[in-house]
C-alpha cells in the first residue's frame, strides 16, 4: 500500500514551541540551515526511489529558490506551508488569506507548476478555525493536511475522521465532511489528517515528527503496519529537516517542555527514518487528489 510521505521545509528556529523566543523578526539574524538538511533528505530519498511532498515555509523559498528548484526538479510535489510559520489561532482571517496567497503564488512562480496542498504552521486548523477552509478554497488550493485528530495544548481537531474525507461547504457557508451532499455549493476540499493510531478509545499520535524520536522504532513501524494492513489504509507520515540535525544551534529560554520536545532523539532520527524509507513505500500527496 503506498502512504503519503511529507517533509515540512521549515528551520529550527521557526517551530511554535519557540514563536515566543524566536519571533519572525529575528530570524534574519539566525543561522540558516535548512538548505544542508533539506539535501541530506533528498538524498536518502533518491536513494531509497521515494518521492515525497515537500510544505515549503515561503520565507524559506524566498531565500532558497534553488532548493525548491531542486525538489521540483527531482519529481517531488511542491506544496504550501505558507509564508510564515504562525498559528492560524494567532493571526485575523485578512492576514491567513494573504498568508496562503502569498505563498502559493511564490511557489508556483518558482517552480512553474500549481500548488495544490497547504499545511498549516503546527496543524493549526481547529474548530475554532475552521473559516481557513473557504480562505484556502478561495486560494484555489485542492486538499489540505493541517488536522491532527488529537488533543493538544497548542493544536489538536480531536474528533475529525482519521482518514481522508472530502469537506463541502453548505449554502450557509458551513464546512462539513461530506455526505449528504444536496445541501452543498460548489466548495470542496479534501482532508488529508496527519495519522494517528487508534488504541483504547484514544488516538495515539505515530506518524512524524516528535512522535517519531519519542516511540521507539519498533512501536512505530507496528502500528503503522496495523493501520496498512488490519484498517487497509494509507498514513500519512511527516518530518522536518532540522529533526536530522542534532548540531543545530540551541534556543534557550522556551522552557523544559518546548526543549523537550524540540531536541529529544535528534540524533536517532536519521536512522530510523532510512529504516522507514525500507519498510513501508510512500508517494507524493497529491496522489491522494485522484481516489
Amino acid at each position: 500500500m503506498a502512504n503519503y510521505l511529507s517533509i515540512d521545509v521549515e528551520d529550527y528556529f521557526q517551530v511554535a514551541a519557540f514563536e515566543k523566543v524566536s519571533p519572525p523578526g529575528s530570524w534574519p539574524q539566525r543561522e540558516l540551515r535548512v538548505r544542508e538538511n533539506t539535501d541530506r533528505i533528498l538524498q536518502m530519498l533518491d536513494q531509497a526511489g521515494v518521492r515525497a511532498t515537500f510544505f515549503v515555509l515561503g520565507w524559506i523559498a524566498e531565500r532558497c529558490r534553488e532548493l525548491v528548484e531542486t525538489i521540483a526538479a527531482e519529481g517531488h510535489e511542491v506544496a504550501s506551508h505558507g509564508y510564515w510559520h504562525q498559528r492560524v489561532g494567532t493571526r485575523d482571517r485578512t492576514l491567513f488569506r494573504q498568508d496562503v496567497v502569498r505563498s502559493k503564488h511564490l511557489l508556483e512562480d518558482i517552480t512553474g507548476r500549481p500548488v495544490l496542498g497547504y499545511r498549516a504552521p503546527s496543524y493549526s486548523i481547529s474548530p475554532q478555525t475552521a473559516w481557513a477552509f473557504d480562505e484556502l478554497y478561495r486560494a484555489g488550493y485542492g486538499y489540505d493536511s493541517s488536522i491532527f485528530p488529537v488533543r493538544h495544548d497548542l493544536y489538536g481537531f480531536r474528533d475529525f475522521p482519521r482518514f481522508a474525507s472530502r469537506l463541502t461547504r453548505s449554502r450557509e457557508g458551513v464546512w462539513s465532511v461530506s455526505g449528504d451532499t444536496e445541501d452543498a455549493d460548489d466548495g470542496a476540499l479534501l482532508e488529508i489528517p496527519i495519522t494517528t493510531l487508534r488504541y483504547a478509545e484514544r488516538n495515539i499520535p505515530i506518524a512524524g515528527g516528535g512522535y517519531f524520536r519519542l516511540h521507539p522504532y519498533a512501536f512505530t513501524r507496528w502500528g503503522l503496519n496495523h493501520i496498512n494492513r488490519v484498517e487497509r489504509k494509507p498514513f500519512v507520515f511527516y518530518l522536518h529537516p532540522w529533526e536530522l540535525d542534532p548540531e543545530q544551534p540551541r534556543i534557550g529560554g522556551a522552557g523544559w517542555k518546548s526543549h523537550i520536545r524540540h531536541y529529544l532523539n535528534l540524533g536517532k532520527t536519521e536512522g530510523r527514518f532510512r529504516r522507514l524509507l525500507r519498510d513501508f513505500t510512500f508517494t507524493p500527496m497529491r496522489e491522494a487528489l485522484v481516489l
